[in-house]
Parts: structure tokens; sequence; C-alpha cells
């Protein structure tokens, strides 16, 4: 199997756009598409492909007892936290010079008493009720509890490495329980759930993950042909849910579809999605997604002040401006924050630790770092 499977890499990017214009798309004032108004999905996107992701860089180490479980949650923490911390600051240094100059950017950004569980990324896992601050970063908080629970995932799939069609199986039925479960008893959809239940947003996602992992592993799609048909019938399915009002927990197992015939175009050598343009955008996606919010705050902000309205609808040419400018501030954090810190986090390794990984170890580690 590849270790870097560019189509998935690429795909990340299209996922923080979806996100990007649901958060975006009501500063129009026009109303929302259908298919927007499901981008909130787009996290849903990003939770199963990192099951995915994970179960191919770690699930056979562990499953073979060559899984170190500091050196992962070392690797992982290097690539969410960096950013987090840096956005939580740069946020709160905007908000401080607004301050000064009059802006008040309002109590449901400023909540000190969540601070806690954002320094700590807990922040879903229902120890800041308030949110505040950067409201994207819930979802990190959930991947953290998915990180420090993989191990769990990781023994549960591997005893179905031989059976990938029944463990699709299972976690497809718990994607349905969870989401059909928790709207019963909360009153609102799972997929909808940040600050309070997000922590369990993620498990249907990530254990889905792991399972079309297994799936690819078997090489249920082993020709170009199969998974060129099967990119074009997910996507397609994935339109036609959002558009139809299907319910989220079906569009989620489309998304599984959708992953496994990425991946599958990988190992069928196609080089769809997998030019350097593509895979570029894939990587700064994270960024994009996690500057997203504090970018719309500042541009917003600015309009205002320069040029009071109103109400807070922007035209389309500021509209496109703020939309356009995401993906260049976003750069700017990659670059100056997120790679570098991530290249020192995984030069000094893990702190306190006396056994240095093997050199295969490392390489994983610094593959399973960079995605």
């Amino acid at each position: 199997m590849p270790a870097n499977i560019k189509p998935l890499t690429a795909m990340r990017f299209f996922a923080a756009l979806w996100v990007v214009a649901f958060h975006y798309t009501p500063s129009l004032g026009l109303g929302m598409p259908a298919l927007v108004a499901k981008g909130y999905l787009g996290v849903e996107l990003f939770f199963v492909l990192s099951g995915f992701i994970l179960s191919h860089v770690y699930m056979a180490a562990h499953g073979e007892g060559r899984f170190n479980y500091a050196q992962f949650l070392w690797a992982r923490l290097a690539r969410i936290y960096p950013v987090h911390i840096a956005t939580l600051l740069g946020l709160a240094a905007l908000i401080g010079v607004a301050g000064l100059a009059g802006v008040n950017a309002g109590e449901q950004v400023v909540v000190w008493a969540s601070i806690p569980a954002h320094l700590t990324l807990t922040q879903a896992w229902g120890l800041a009720p308030q949110g505040g601050w950067n409201h994207p970063s819930w979802s990190i908080s959930a991947e953290w509890f998915a990180y420090l629970a993989f191990p769990a995932f990781a023994a549960v799939f591997w005893r179905l490495r031989d059976r990938p069609r029944l463990a699709a199986a299972l976690a497809a039925l718990l994607a349905l329980v969870l989401n059909v479960g928790f709207e019963r008893l909360a009153g609102f959809p799972l997929t909808r759930a940040t600050i309070l239940w997000g922590a369990l947003r993620i498990v249907p996602c990530f254990a889905l993950g792991c399972a079309i992992w297994l799936l690819w592993r078997a090489d249920v799609m082993p020709t170009k042909r199969a998974a060129v048909l099967g990119l074009a019938g997910s996507l397609a399915a994935i339109v036609g849910a959002t558009v139809l009002g299907a319910p989220d927990w079906f569009t989620v197992w489309l998304f599984g579809a959708l992953i496994l015939s990425l991946a599958s175009l990988t190992t069928s050598g196609s080089k769809l999605l997998t030019s350097p343009v593509w895979v570029y955008l894939g990587e700064v996606s994270f960024a994009v997604y996690m500057v997203c919010i504090p970018w719309e705050l500042v541009f917003s902000k600015a309009v205002q002040r320069i040029a009071p309205t109103a109400g807070e609808t922007l035209a389309w040419p500021l509209w496109l401006v703020m939309f356009g400018g995401v993906l260049p501030a976003a750069m700017i954090v990659h670059h100056l924050v997120e790679r570098p810190a991530r290249e020192i986090m995984r030069r000094h390794g893990v702190p306190f630790s006396r056994r240095r990984a093997p050199p295969a170890e490392r390489m994983a580690q610094v593959s399973a770092a960079r995605r």
C-alpha cells in the first residue's frame, strides 16, 4: 500500500472549502443552497478520513505489538496543537487591538472561563459549555479524543482485518444507531453537536474510517475503472443526498464510499488529484479550516468600521474578497506556524522519553505528522 495517498490529501481542501462556504454564505443575506447548507458535514468527512489515515499508518503496528502510544500522541499533537495555539493567541491579540480601537468582539467570542479547556484540547468534551474564541477548534478537540482512544479502535478493527465487509457493516450500523439515538435523546442531530458533544460526534465517523481502511486493504476496488465509477457514483450520491435532505448519517456512509474510491485510485495507478497543486492545497486545508472564522471576524469588523451599513450582510464583491482571502491567510499560517512548529516538535521527540524510536517507526511518525 502506498505511504502517501495523494487524492485523499487533495480531498481535504474541498472539504475545508465546503465548511468555509457554510460559515460565510449567510453574510450574503440571500439564503443558502441545500448543498451549502450541509457544509457542516465537511467536518464529518474530515473525521472519517482521520480514521482511515491513522489506521493506514498505525493499525498494523498496533496489532503486531510495534505501537508506541507516547510517540503516536506526540506526532498527533505536533500536527494540530501549534496552529490551534497560534490562532488562539492571534485572535486574543486582535481582540485586544480592536478593543483599543473601540470595536467590541462580543461576549460570544471572549469567554475567559473556556481558556483552560482550549489549552488542554478538551473544549468539545463538555468542559467549555459557553464555547467562545475560535469556534472551529472544537473539532480538533474531538480529534484529540479520538487520538487518545485510538488503541481501542485499533484493537477492535484489527481483529476484523480478515472480515472487512463485516467491519464496514458494523461501523455503518454504529453510525446509524448513534445518530438516531442521540437525536431522539438530545432533540438535535449529532452532526450539529460541537462544544458539548463534539467528542461523541467523532466516534461513528472515526470508526467508519477504520473500517474503510480494511476494505481498501482488501483491494475491493482493484481496477482503475472500478475506482473511477466509485468516485463518480459516491460524489453524485453525496450531492443528491444533501439536495434531497437525506439523513446526515446516510451522507456519512457515502463519505466512506468516497474515501474508498479515492484511495483505490492510487493503488490502481490513476493520476487523478495527484498534481503538486492539489496536494499542496490539501496540506494547507487544516490552516484554512482553523483561520476561517478569525479571518471572517477581522474582515467583517473592518468593513463595518470603514463603511458602516445598516445590517451585517456583505455585497458580492466584498464577500468574494473575504472568501478568497481565507486561502492566503491560511498559507501564511501554514508556512510560518504549522510546518516549522511541527518539524521542531518532531525533531525533539516526546519530552522526558528515554526511548528513541527505531528508524522505521520514526519514518512512520514523520509521514503521519504531515497528514
